[in-house]
């Protein structure tokens, strides 16, 4: 019989805090056997809300007192000084400790990428991980990376990206992930110093299936299976397509209530727009992975409901079971050994 996987979570965490956190730790662990959640935070909130719970007591959920928390809006420096009694600092200290193989936050993203940095440490030649996210396209989805904790890069870092990138992506399933970099133009000539230098880089290394250029309007086309950027313009680009899905969600809905025979009509499309309303919801694609670590951390959206915390949950689970820090810690050894 095989260990079960186990995964740190900063139950405090989040906008709407550990009441999401337990409803979506109490159908996960209904839903994957194979795993226990270690729950981090005021004992007293979460064995009450584990009480209230109509589902039975599960011994895969275990709870870990942390009297203190990480505020959305604190400082990442004075949080990784000052907060090492919080929710967040002792989830990531059991993945330190080997009590645990992942840790699910949906804090503070500053202080979850200095903690996480500090406790659990990068491979060698990564100075700072990036944040990586599924998102859907034409079909099935793609990685994007990264979604803001580097908003300047340099070309051996956007080549790192497309190597940790490349390997998420293989672990899906996908044999030979395309990479693309986003640019403004696919011409040879388009864009800054930064991005003609990584593309050459890119183009030269022989693990990569790189594609060249993708522009804006083709994110969601599934030309790449990997689309490497800095991170203020892929921050920008996710907030973005986010908001638009939200908008054109809001306009099927108003579209459907303007007239008597439209709402009835509705009626007739009920399964349809149930299935619109699944595809366009961010919340289905929950789980940026802090790539370069050495071991998995997931970032769920601090805004998180419970079905979008639960998919952050299922991201920690597929990375620890398809061990993808070792397998990026190969992929980076092998091009450091070839530049040598």
């Amino acid at each position: 019989m095989s260990e079960k996987i186990r995964i740190a979570v900063d139950a405090m965490s989040g906008d709407l805090g550990p009441r999401v956190v337990i409803a979506a730790a109490i159908r996960f662990v209904a839903t994957s056997p194979e795993v226990e959640l270690l729950l981090v935070g005021d004992q007293d909130q979460m064995q009450s809300l584990l009480s209230s719970s109509s589902a039975p007591a599960h011994p895969a959920i275990r709870i870990f007192h942390a009297p203190d928390t990480v505020s959305m809006h604190e400082d990442p420096l004075s949080a990784l000084r000052h907060k090492k009694d919080s929710s967040m600092w002792r989830a990531l200290l059991l993945v330190q400790e080997r009590h645990a193989d992942a840790c699910v936050s949906a804090g503070n993203t500053g202080a979850l990428m200095a903690m996480s940095k500090h406790l659990l440490k990068t491979f060698p030649g990564i100075e700072r991980p990036a944040i990586c996210k599924s998102m859907p396209v034409e079909q099935g989805s793609s990685f994007m990376l990264d979604l803001g904790a580097n908003l300047t890069c340099t070309p051996e870092q956007l080549h790192q990206f497309a190597l940790m990138g490349s390997v998420l992506a293989s672990s899906t399933g996908i044999s030979t992930p395309r990479v693309a970099l986003l640019n403004v133009g696919a011409e040879a000539t388009k864009g800054t110093d930064v991005i003609k230098r990584s593309h050459v880089l890119l183009s030269q290394d022989e693990q990569l299936n790189y594609v060249g250029f993708i522009e804006g309007d083709a994110l969601y086309l599934g030309q790449a299976n990997v689309i490497v950027c800095d991170g203020f313009s892929g921050n920008v680009a996710l907030k973005t397509s986010e908001g638009v899905a939200r908008l054109i969600t809001r306009i099927i809905e108003k579209s459907f209530t303007r007239h008597w025979y439209l709402k009835l009509l509705a009626l007739f499309m009920r399964p349809m727009l149930r299935q619109w309303r699944r595809e366009l919801n961010p919340g289905a694609y929950n789980g940026a992975s802090f790539l370069g670590l050495q071991q998995p951390v997931v970032k769920s959206h601090g805004g998180a409901d419970e079905e979008a915390f639960y998919q952050a949950l299922l991201v920690a689970k597929e990375q620890v079971a398809q061990k993808v820090p070792l397998r990026i810690q190969r992929a980076l050894h092998a091009t450091l050994k070839d530049s040598l």
